[in-house]
């Protein structure tokens, strides 16, 4: 860990950066328990009310989620992750899609203006990744391979606004993509156009493969029509 005792000025908002900073550092990963309260008071040099109170914060921040008897752990990376991922949990998954859908085909577009050699030979590596994953059958895995394959794409984008946002998206956005059994029903929808596309510097091609490519996984998500009863289908023969 990188924590540091806190100077005496605003200690609980200075704690509160620093766990903020182990957090976004990945030093704590989403998913995983932070150091026990007496562990945080002894590395930080303050009183356990600080540290409880700075605590208490992030977890209403959405940043961290206490577990009774059992610890606090992270839960998001941000307060916009956070936020992003209480929202969506109540949210559909056609909405969520939709939202996906229209953050992934514009930076599929921007990413082949703008990608280096090396953002083409990451989206190549993390295409290999997703399908290797996929022919294994280990749906855990596949899921995080298909979200790295589309974070490579935004981080060819080299627009750091998109960049952070999509990465919070997806924070909140694996939990239902691996709830889905929907969508790893049809999560073997070939990627390559994408990854070539951009590539290739075809800035249209690779919005028009991002969008056919989600547009298959929405159209799998409608519930299918109820049939009409055998009597209506009798009187319209």
């Amino acid at each position: 860990m990188t924590l540091r005792t806190a100077r005496r000025s605003s200690l609980v908002e200075q704690v509160i950066d620093q766990l903020k900073n182990e957090i976004a550092a990945g030093d704590w990963a989403v998913g995983a328990k932070i150091p026990p309260e007496p562990v945080l008071v002894e590395t930080l040099g303050v009183g356990r009310n600080t540290v409880r109170e700075a605590v208490r914060a992030l977890t209403h921040a959405g940043l961290l989620e206490g577990r009774q008897g059992d610890g606090t752990y992270v839960r998001a990376t941000s307060e916009l992750s956070g936020a992003v991922r209480r929202r969506l949990e109540a949210a559909e998954l056609v909405e969520i899609l939709e939202v996906r859908r229209g953050l992934e085909v514009e930076a599929a577009r921007l990413a082949a203006s703008r990608r280096t050699a090396a953002d083409a030979a990451e989206i190549a590596r993390a295409l290999a990744r997703r399908d290797a994953t996929w022919a294994s059958g280990d749906h855990a895995e596949f899921v995080e391979a298909d979200l790295a394959f589309h974070q490579a794409v935004v981080e060819a984008t080299h627009n750091q606004v998109l960049i952070e946002l999509y990465r919070d998206f997806g924070v909140a956005l694996r939990a239902s993509i691996g709830a889905a059994g929907t969508l790893l029903e049809h999560a073997d929808i070939p990627h390559d156009t994408i990854a070539s596309a951009i590539e290739a510097g075809d800035a249209e091609a690779a919005a028009h493969a991002t969008h056919a490519c989600l547009d298959r996984i929405l159209e799998s998500t409608k519930p299918i029509p109820d049939a009409p009863p055998r009597d209506a289908e009798a009187v319209h023969a």
